[in-house]
């Protein structure tokens, strides 16, 4: 019993000494510590100051603002020959935390934040070693501008860069440096820990490698002579855009055709559709300028696709405008050549793969093998009316009155001598006039069926000609949207990330 209470008495007392060791090694090396005071033993020392990056989160990329936010872990290493201990004059304590707003600091800033805000999030206490070596370990989220690259958006990759360097001391004063390895090997990347990394939804990183970049501009005299440069050079996953956007934009884009199944008279039903995609696709243009940066520098891919589209649906509202225009027109307005009807019921179809089936009116035929015409339809109708055997029983005693003679016929149709006709008509004019007014209904029934049918073939011609037009006009949009589409969304195939990240430089920055 005696002997575990003398135990846990000398375990306490260890356990005081302890803490009095660590609290009498900070005593000791803040008595005459001055933060302010670069730790070089002369003025012309040079500070070595090493940087990495530790990515841990992706967080988003705004392309309306081209604003790059990172969570990131910012490792400095630098040593401060001020706070050197023997570990043996304080029971081998060889490492102490100290406040960073007692020690002094390298000020080292991200340079290109676009929030105003250059420093970390939380000032972590520095990790002192009894060599005098400095490990400063803070958690920031950066807020960094990105140039946005829209023109193949969302086909798109973008190289975004954190610049950090000292904001009040220069090249003279402070080295900076990537960390190196305890194989000295130099670490010219941003470092992922898996564990703690969470991948971003939108983007994925391609390369990330680290530089320092000395600016010929300035002297060394200059605190924007050096600084350290970490890229991000990541590639965007298009899925959602394609889903969301580019599938429903291309298949409401094609109801633009479609337009083409309907009737070439239905002009006014056309136009209503092809506008009606209109409008849905200035939809699409509003969502994408919601998205992609205002700048006059590029115009996105999918820019280009809705204006080439927008542009085929307003060449195929004109065209129903034409074609409509063609297909309504009449003698009356509108007189057709024989070179139009050659062209577009004779020459075009057959490459249309449309079959015409034209009434024989529509064609004036070659010389012995003319059609009927409606002037011997009158004439076989006269015949009729002197032939008829009522006629004959009719005037069967006055012929022979006023010395008429019958006059010997063949069958209707074949033979008919027209001057005979006339001259026994103008008797029987005489004679009858009966007879006369009926010639005369018959010869203007004749000349009405005739001018009806040479109308009826005007406008029929004139309907074939609109068809032609509006099936080839079909063929052209077909071809002009298939091939724009195939050739504006197969340009991001030579749009790739670079297999190195940098030109020329074939080495790829990545831990072995």
């Amino acid at each position: 019993m005696f002997a575990a209470i003398l135990l846990s008495l000398s375990l306490c007392s260890e356990a005081v000494w302890g803490v009095n060791q660590e609290e009498r090694l900070f005593k000791t090396l803040m008595s005459n510590y001055n933060p302010e005071i670069r730790p070089s033993k002369s003025y012309s020392d040079i500070i070595d100051v090493h940087l990495k990056l530790i990515l841990t989160n992706l967080i988003s990329l705004n392309e309306k603002e081209e604003t790059l936010t990172t969570n990131v872990w910012i490792e400095i290493q630098w040593q401060d020959y001020r706070l050197v201990w023997n570990q043996t004059d304080y029971e081998d304590l060889s490492l102490l935390r100290i406040p960073s707003s007692l020690l002094w600091l390298p000020d080292i800033v991200l340079e290109n934040n676009i929030d105003g805000q250059f420093e970390i999030a939380y000032y972590a206490n520095v990790l002192v070693y009894s060599t005098g070596d400095m490990y400063w370990l803070p958690p920031a989220i950066y807020r960094s501008t990105c140039s946005v690259g829209v023109t193949y958006f969302p086909f798109d990759w973008q190289n975004c860069s954190l610049v950090f360097r000292s904001q009040t001391y220069n090249a003279r004063e402070i080295n900076l440096k990537l960390t190196t390895e305890d194989n000295d090997k130099v670490i010219e990347w941003i470092e992922i820990d898996p564990a703690a990394f969470t991948e971003n939804g939108e983007w994925a990183i391609k390369h990330k490698p680290a530089k320092k970049l000395l600016n010929p501009r300035f002297t060394e005299d200059d605190t924007r002579y050096q600084e350290v440069v970490f890229f991000l050079i990541i590639q965007r996953k298009p899925l959602f855009y394609i889903i969301n956007i580019l599938i429903p934009c291309v298949l409401i884009s094609s109801l633009d055709v479609l337009v083409y199944f309907l009737p070439a008279q239905a002009g006014g039903q056309k136009c209503t559709l092809s506008i009606s995609v209109l409008l849905a696709q200035t939809i699409f243009v509003i969502l994408i300028a919601q998205k992609v940066p205002e700048t006059s520098l590029n115009v996105p891919l999918i820019g280009k696709y809705l204006t080439f589209v927008m542009f085929v649906a307003l060449l195929i509202v004109t065209n129903c405008v034409i074609v409509l225009n063609v297909s309504l027109r009449t003698p009356n307005t509108h007189s057709i050549s024989k070179q139009i009807k050659h062209v577009f019921l004779e020459v075009l179809p057959p490459y249309l793969g449309m079959h015409l089936e034209l009434s024989e009116d529509l064609w004036e035929v070659p010389q012995g093998k003319q059609k009927k015409d409606p002037f011997d339809m009158k004439v076989k109708v006269e015949e009729y009316v002197l032939k008829t055997p009522r006629s004959e029983m009719m005037f069967e005693c006055e012929r022979h009155r006023h010395g008429l003679k019958r006059l010997p016929f063949r069958r209707a149709g074949h033979d008919i001598d027209i001057g005979t006709t006339v001259e026994l008509f103008k008797s029987l004019a005489h004679c009858v006039p009966e007879i006369k007014d009926c010639v005369d209904a018959c010869n203007f029934i004749a000349q009405s069926t005739k001018d009806r049918n040479d109308v009826g073939s005007e406008n029929e011609s004139w309907n074939l000609i609109g068809k032609v037009i509006d099936k080839a006009c079909f063929w052209l949009a077909i071809v002009l949207f298939t091939v724009g589409t195939v050739a504006i969304f197969l340009t991001p195939h030579f749009n790739r990330p670079p297999e190195f990240p940098f030109p020329g430089d074939p080495q790829k920055y990545t831990p072995e």
